[in-house]
């Protein structure tokens, strides 16, 4: 198991994200943490909904290379600029 599966995930507007942040740690002692200023966040394309025996993937992951499949998924210009 990688990671534990959450039942109760925090959602916007009833979906699934996840937050990409950059940052890097120049020290440990004392402690200093560099964040970029920029990032990406991941939304699923489909309300979330409990598990129950079928997982639909739209609804539960917030990977590109499977939401970009779903009728739901949108993407700008200025998504990829």
């Amino acid at each position: 198991m990688c990671q534990k599966y959450l039942n109760q995930p925090y959602l916007l507007d009833g979906l699934k994200f996840d937050l990409r942040l950059y940052v890097i740690v120049t020290s440990c002692c004392p402690l200093t943490i560099f964040l970029h200023k920029k990032g990406l966040a991941r939304f699923a394309t489909q309300q979330y909904e409990p598990a129950g025996d079928l997982m639909p993937s739209f609804a539960h992951l917030t990977n590109y290379a499977i939401n970009k499949d779903s009728a739901d998924f949108k993407i700008t210009d200025e998504d990829i600029a």
